[in-house]
């Protein structure tokens, strides 16, 4: 299974722009939004702003990085 991640800027209503598709298979299963300093102790990592099929979460974790997100990601679709 090979993951393929597309930059994108996603409207959030706050400043956490720099985002990434996640796609599986050509399906999109994620997007990815790096979170900007207004979000403090968790500036600078990454968190599931939205999780398709088997990468869907009703608590959306938080990434120290792309490797780590990817990693979760592939473990959900394994």
């Amino acid at each position: 299974m090979s993951l393929r991640l597309q930059p994108v800027q996603v409207a959030t209503g706050s400043n956490d722009a720099e985002s990434q598709l996640v796609f599986e298979d050509g399906f999109l299963v994620a997007v990815l939004v790096h979170l900007s300093d207004e979000h403090e102790g968790d500036a600078g990592k990454w968190y599931l702003e939205a999780g398709f099929g088997r990468v869907d979460s009703p608590d959306p974790p938080k990434f120290a990085d792309l490797n780590e997100a990817q990693a979760w990601i592939n473990q959900r679709l394994s």
